[in-house]
């Protein structure tokens, strides 16, 4: 079965593309979709729809090709890789290179772009979850900069949310 796709005038193929390349550039900070998947698993709660981890991977796996068909959520995660590289590059207006290594609490640009990613995949339940991704940090979370840590939280948290959600309406029989 292929990807889910938003359709908006452009072709699927366009889509397949678009989203084989913002996982390659993830690439660049080691986030392979395969990491991304395990990371949301380790945070797995059963919930009436998704009462296993394989039906749970099934289920966000669709739902992340569901998110990563918006062009929106694409361009934010690409947002964060720009600032993450900027970052690394020490190239950060205003911000001291300790101050980016350190991820202060004093500097929330990062914050602030993970609850829009969030709320905007999820809206108040992807942010509930982007935070509980964001303070636990599974998986590759834990290796990412200060951008992409919180990037890659919102994008788990927002459709593990979607997931969570859109799993009980299925057993309700409301999709």
């Amino acid at each position: 079965m292929g990807a889910l796709y938003i359709k908006i005038g452009w072709s699927d193929y366009w889509f397949t593309q678009v989203i084989e390349m913002i996982w390659n550039i993830l690439e660049e900070f080691g986030i392979s979709k395969e990491n991304v998947i395990e990371a949301a698993l380790e945070m797995y709660v059963p919930h009436p729809g998704i009462e296993t981890e394989a039906k749970a991977r099934e289920v966000f796996i669709r739902e992340l090709e569901l998110a990563l068909s918006d062009p929106n959520v694409m361009t934010l995660i690409y947002g964060g890789v720009l600032l993450e590289r900027e970052g690394i590059a020490k190239n950060l207006p205003g911000i001291e290179d300790e101050w980016y290594r350190l991820d202060l609490a004093s500097i929330v640009a990062d914050e602030v772009l993970g609850l829009a990613i969030a709320s905007y995949i999820g809206g108040t339940k992807g942010t509930f979850e982007y935070i509980r991704f964001d303070k636990a940090k599974p998986g590759v979370l834990s290796k990412l900069g200060p951008f992409m840590d919180d990037v890659m939280g919102a994008l788990i948290g927002g459709v593990s949310a979607n997931m969570y959600t859109r799993a009980l309406k299925t057993t309700e029989g409301e999709d």
